[in-house]
């Protein structure tokens, strides 16, 4: 066994923790997800988003004021980027070779080398606090959603230049594009607002039925569907062309991320009290729970690496909060040194 890595055995060491719903039809029951690896990293900051690079095999996270990078086939550490003050999220411009990095207490954005993860530029031009932030393959534009500016800043990846922004007249959350020039983000206002990439402008904004403080986005762009997860304890499955919501189902508390496994045919929602759902979508766009996974609490954010169907998040073991003060009336625990760590989930069949 290489160290740091522990093995979990599923009918040992998660027995009790595994809550499974399957589908009513056993002919159509779902694959079952299991934890198979926990491994210990560097560091004791928080973290936020999770991105996956198919293509090198790496994971990066958002972690405090850096950016770590895991080799997921041994899963090891592989590099760092640092200097990155209040990291969000991680874009990857894979046939460009460049990364994006939403620093947001620096209002930046920093450019790296997908091989070497040297860094290349920093953008200044941004909105105010920039957090998600995607790459749109189908017009070579980075989109950075910022958080307090309420608006896209948007990037030309030929040139890295800034050669837009579009108001959004909200907080945007996460953002999925379908690859053929349509950006859709989720609006902590309970809505989703569908941009037009080329032409950088909004062309439609849909309400979020039975939905409150949507975060996590995901797509299939198959099936043209979206799956936002709400802070109400549901994912709503969303028509992309006409943005009628088809059904919710129900998720664990505190969801951050959604992901979609179009081989699969599961979407996900990593949640941080400690739950991962999957959910199948029926016939008409009826969403199903088909699995409750018992994670660990503070795995709210994840990444999917699709080929080998698996997901990765992270977390960390706490303490008791600091006291309240009036600048911060509701603190969040403090993380114990010495326990971030990455989970990796794999369907039961996995001997990986």
């Amino acid at each position: 066994m290489r160290p740091g890595i522990s093995r979990v055995a599923p009918c040992a060491s998660l027995a009790g923790a595994l809550l499974v719903a399957t589908l009513t039809a056993p002919a159509l029951a779902a694959p079952q997800y299991h934890i198979t690896h926990e491994v210990k990293l560097p560091g004791d900051e928080g973290w936020d988003y999770l991105s996956f690079d198919d293509a090198g095999h790496r994971l990066f996270i958002a972690h405090g004021s850096q950016v770590l990078v895991i080799d997921t086939d041994q899963l090891t550490p592989a590099g760092a980027i640092a200097n990155t003050p209040g990291v969000h999220g991680i874009a990857l411009a894979t046939d460009a070779g460049h990364g994006y990095i939403s620093a947001g207490r620096s209002n930046t954005i920093v450019v790296f080398d997908l091989k070497t993860l040297a860094r290349l530029k920093d953008i200044q031009a941004t909105g105010e606090n920039p957090d998600a932030i995607l790459y749109d393959s189908a017009t070579h534009r980075v989109f950075s959603f910022n958080g307090r500016g309420r608006n896209a800043t948007v990037i030309d990846s030929k040139t890295d230049a800034v050669i837009g922004t579009i108001a959004l007249d909200a907080k945007p959350e996460f953002a999925v594009s379908d690859g053929k020039g349509r950006v859709y983000v989720n609006l902590e206002d309970k809505s989703i607002a569908r941009i037009d990439a080329q032409h950088m402008s909004v062309t439609a904004v849909w309400p979020l039925e039975g939905c409150d403080d949507p975060s996590g986005l995901a797509i299939d762009v198959t099936g043209q569907r979206l799956f936002a997860g709400c802070g109400n304890k549901v994912m709503a499955v969303v028509d992309a062309n006409s943005g009628r919501t088809l059904g919710t189902a129900p998720i664990g508390g505190g969801v951050d991320a959604t992901k979609y496994d179009s081989g699969m045919r599961l979407a996900f929602a990593s949640c941080g009290e400690g739950v991962l759902t999957a959910v199948s979508v029926g016939a008409g766009g009826k969403p199903e729970v088909a699995q409750s996974l018992a994670t660990q609490r503070g795995a709210r954010t994840m990444a999917l690496d699709e080929h080998a169907h698996r997901l990765f998040l992270v977390t960390a073991s706490f303490g008791p909060p600091p006291a309240a003060t009036e600048q911060n009336p509701h603190p969040r625990p403090a993380i114990l040194p010495g326990t971030f760590r990455l989970l990796v989930v794999a369907p039961a069949n996995d001997k990986r």
